[in-house]
């Protein structure tokens, strides 16, 4: 198939962080940058990699962790305050490797772009789910404290915050699949290490010590690390170090990979140069999510403008700003219903040839002739930037003999996917509010 490398499009939604970085201290950070490598959760590298399971059936997972990640955005969107949704909570977008107190105390947690509270399983728990890593005592770390009510970062809990007799700022997080989280906002000392040169540590970093956690939490999670955009999130909180600048290149993966992704902070995180589009990131509620504007897609030369949510069909109003989300940790892109169709009959008209059915019954378009076909490019019509997306990020390979648009309907939320962004240098402007795509080779 033209275009289309087959081999490197299993991509997933979950990934081990591991720090590298071109200066050791903070100060130095913050001048800098620093880059990190991403594993992916399904390859041999991750502790959550299964020998015994295919190549595809790990794709099939990854595949329905979109559809419940989208479940737990659109409750998020529904409630801001109040997190409760259909989705797995071992489940989530990425792992990363951390400490917090002095002396560090290891964390292997589930890093979401989708949330943004830091929180992890500590001393005393009377009730917590089992985990291989020793729980954080906060009496062991030097500069371990609990925040007052009156604190900022309480005050950013909204309704998930409430206060103690003692004045002590209190959080509870609870998901639909009734796993939850209990315990005290408090700060402490973050840090990241690397395999190279000494780690580098951020004061102060607030999170959530969870005393009171349960549900379908695995024993390898120790807790979830939030990267989205709110002001508790990790990045939010590292902004003055990393100027508001951070970038990631997707790389296609293969099962025998020994390449990975690349998340770049502060001057490390710029996306410049020939070839960068820009286009700006909108402001929405809740401010989790980063926000983009897509005005449509064009399939060849064929293009098809954006049809949002409205039930107004007879009269289409402007596209409305912000009406997709950008978000590496979901595999798959989801479209609103009418204008997933129209794309759909675009595609048809262009490629020929006969469909066939998804026997997982998750892509609505699929081709059994994985050999003969001829995919156009597809371009990604946001504001300001025209993405140009070859196969490799519009089709998927589920089956040996099986090939689907990686782009499905959904009621009432977009999301742009990561498939969608492989082998793009993409970069987060959050003081200028801009996003920037760059076509690049993430495996060098």
């Amino acid at each position: 198939m033209e275009g289309f490398n087959l081999k490197f499009v299993f991509c997933t939604l979950a990934i081990i962080i591991l720090i590298h970085f071109s200066e050791h201290s903070h100060a130095e950070a913050k001048i800098d940058g620093f880059t990190t490598d991403f594993i992916s959760r399904d390859s041999p590298h991750s502790p959550f990699y299964n020998p015994s399971e295919t190549k595809y059936q790990r794709l099939q997972k990854a595949f329905r962790r979109s559809i419940l990640r989208g479940n737990h955005f659109r409750a998020m969107r529904a409630s801001p305050n109040d997190i409760q949704s259909d989705v797995i909570s071992g489940g989530g977008a990425y792992l990363m490797n951390i400490s917090l107190g002095t002396p560090p105390v290891p964390m292997l947690g589930i890093a979401d772009t989708g949330s943004d509270l830091i929180w992890r399983q500590c001393l005393p728990c009377p009730n917590c789910y089992e985990q291989v890593e020793p729980l954080f005592d906060p009496k062991e770390s030097e500069t371990y404290k609990t925040l007052d009510c009156d604190n900022e970062f309480c005050q950013d809990l909204g309704q998930q915050g409430s206060c103690d007799d003692d004045n002590t700022c209190t959080y509870s997080y609870s998901y639909g699949d009734r796993s939850y989280t209990r315990g005290d906002l408090s700060s402490d000392t973050l840090t990241i290490g690397s395999t190279e040169g000494d780690p580098a540590s951020f004061p102060g970093i607030a999170f959530g010590c969870g005393h009171d956690n349960g549900g379908t939490f695995n024993e390898k999670d120790g807790g979830l690390i939030g990267l989205g955009g709110g002001p508790l999130s990790l990045v939010m909180q590292l902004s003055s170090e990393v100027g508001g600048q951070f970038s990631y290149c997707l790389v296609p993966l293969s099962s025998d990979s020994t390449v990975s992704s690349k998340i770049n902070f502060g001057k490390s995180g710029v996306v410049s140069g020939s070839g960068t589009v820009s286009t700006p990131l909108i402001k929405g509620t809740p401010d989790t999510f980063y926000y983009l504007t897509l005005e449509g897609l064009s399939v060849g030369s064929e293009t098809v403008a954006f049809k949002g949510f409205s039930e107004n069909k007879s009269s289409p109003a402007a596209v409305e700003e912000g009406n997709i989300i950008i978000d590496s940790g979901t595999t798959l892109t989801l479209l609103p219903q009418d204008f997933y169709t129209d794309v759909e009959s675009a595609l048809t008209n262009a490629i020929g040839g006969q469909t066939t059915t998804d026997p997982n019954g998750i892509f609505s378009l699929c081709y059994s002739s994985v050999n003969n076909l001829e995919i156009p490019t597809i371009t990604a019509h946001f504001t300001g930037a025209d993405v140009q997306l070859p196969p490799l990020n519009t089709f998927v390979q589920v089956q040996e003999d099986l090939v689907c648009f990686s782009m499905i309907p959904s009621s009432n939320l977009a999301i742009f996917g990561n498939l969608a962004q492989i082998n793009f240098l993409v970069g987060y402007d959050l003081k200028n509010n801009k996003v920037s795509f760059k076509q690049t080779d993430c495996t060098e």
